[in-house]
Order: structure tokens, then sequence, then C-alpha cells
């Protein structure tokens, strides 16, 4: 199959499946007399994997790993778990910043509701923004936060 054709079967488009390929994710073979990409069923169900891998949160380049250890008939499973293990406590702070923005910008919008909007004039840029109490943490001001 084109690559439309594995793109539409995967539910993906036509652009995702090149990059995987560019990215050594898909080994399509080569037309012998036009030089097009032809995939195969193995390429759909590889497509397929590689789009639950990333719904777990793997990149490209763990996938390849992952993919590596499988073709080389190696079980890419401890280090699945690892990798989930590890960066499991990383999404949970991930969140707690977050949240913690949410909160930020909830207050900052209830403050703000009644405040009128302001034109710069040389000593203030934005009065809502100005009027925010400053950082408390040295996060706030490197926008560790904001990342």
């Amino acid at each position: 199959m084109k690559v439309s054709e594995l793109a539409r079967l995967a539910g993906v488009t036509a652009e995702t499946v090149r990059h995987y390929t560019r990215e050594g994710l898909l080994h399509p073979e080569r037309h012998p007399e036009n030089g097009y990409q032809l995939f195969g069923q193995g390429d759909l169900d590889r497509l397929r994997f590689i789009q639950r891998a990333r719904t777990l949160g793997f990149g490209v380049a763990e996938i390849r790993d992952i993919l590596d250890h499988a073709d080389h008939g190696d079980s890419p499973c401890p280090m699945v778990r690892d990798l989930l293990a590890s960066r499991l406590p990383q999404i949970r702070e991930r969140i707690r910043e977050l949240q913690s923005l949410a909160s930020r910008m909830e207050q900052a919008l209830a403050a703000w509701e009644e405040m009128p909007d302001g034109t710069p004039d040389g000593h203030s840029l934005c009065r809502l923004i100005e009027s925010f109490p400053e950082p408390l943490t040295a996060g706030h001001e490197t926008g560790e936060e904001t990342r």
C-alpha cells in the first residue's frame, strides 16, 4: 500500500507516516519501477504500535529504542517499565506545577475583573500584570514553572 492508504487505515496523516519513515521507525520497500514507498501489513501493525506508545508519552527516540530491541529479538518490556516508572514522578510534578499556574491565572482573572485597561505611558506597560504580586520563589522569576 502507498503512504496515503497506510495513513488512512491508521487514522493519521500522510505526513505522519513520512515523518516516522524519515525517523527510521517504518521501513517501506520501494516500487522498482516508480520508486514509490510501499508499505505492508507489518508496517500498519508497527504504526499502530507507535501510536499506542505515543499515547503513553514515549518520544520518537524512545520508540526507536523499543523497536530496535524488538527487531533484534530482545524483549523491550523491562526498558518500557523502567522508562514509565521514572517518567511518572516527573509527570506528577508537572501536573502540580500546571495546577499551581491555573490557580494563579484564576486569581489574576478574578482580580482584574473590575480593573480598567491601561495604555503604556512610559512608566507602565500593562497595569493588569503589574498589579499582580511579585513571585515569591526563584522558580517563578526564572520562568521555570512555565516550561
